[in-house]
């Protein structure tokens, strides 16, 4: 059983402030080119609100005791991810909902459930701080390599492309992101949750470990959960 757990130092508010130089300098810049920054003070307030929320909810969810308030945020993830993979295709999301659902579902859970009980057999299993973050990942990843998928699926049959060679097209199109990530991790940049155990004060050995592990699933989620659902779609074809 792997349990890792280290102290990091609360950032003051005040501290954190300081941020907004350089954020108000991008606002003035914005200004000063004619651009308008109403969408970005919008995304601002969203972003501030939504992390707090999410900060308060968090904090009273990882004191759960039982299984049932988690696996009523993994639904609500598989859910909310799903309905958002289709905003790619938004004339056809409602017919291809239950499609990318099963696919988005089925390919995040096997690597959630993998990762889980396989690669850091958690005790209890359903561990709100470990489960809720890593399946927020998984999902995400899902998410948007089913976007892509559909998109390029969609605009590849428009165009009249034969209905396999359709599917490979999106399928290699959905995957570009995540293999690019794969080249670039630790070269071109230290991912996030590495970056936030080193911060934290892990070894950098085992920082690497964990991202490792991330970016398996991630990859494994995306490429799973892109298949299934290109399968769905040529199989509807196929019968139609």
């Amino acid at each position: 059983m792997i349990l890792l757990g280290a102290a990091i130092t609360a950032i003051p508010l005040t501290r954190l402030a300081l941020l907004g130089l350089p954020v108000g300098f991008v606002f003035y810049l914005q200004y000063h080119y004619g651009l308008g920054n109403r969408r970005t003070a919008w995304g601002l307030g969203r972003m501030l609100t939504q992390l707090l929320v999410v900060g308060y909810f968090l904090a009273y969810l990882f004191e759960a005791t039982t299984a049932r308030p988690v696996l009523l945020v993994l639904t609500v993830m598989a859910l909310t991810s799903s309905w958002i993979a289709l905003g790619s295709v938004p004339a056809r999301r409602r017919g291809l909902y239950t499609r990318a659902l099963f696919a988005v579902t089925l390919g995040g859970s096997l690597n959630l459930l993998l990762v889980i009980f396989g690669v850091l057999d958690l005790e209890p299993w359903y561990l709100p701080s470990k489960v809720i973050p890593l399946a927020g990942m998984i999902f995400a990843a899902a998410m948007n390599c089913v976007s892509l998928a559909a998109e390029r699926f969609s605009s590849e049959r428009g165009r009249g492309v034969e209905l396999l060679e359709a599917r490979r097209v999106a399928y290699n199109a959905a995957l570009i992101p995540i293999v690019n990530s794969l080249f670039a991790v630790g070269l071109v940049s230290i991912p996030g949750m590495m970056t936030g155990q080193i911060l934290a004060g892990v070894s950098p050995l085992i920082a690497a470990r964990y991202q490792i592990m991330v970016m398996g699933m991630l990859f494994g989620a995306s490429g799973i959960s892109a298949a299934v659902f290109l399968g769905t779609l040529v199989h509807d074809e196929r019968r139609s």
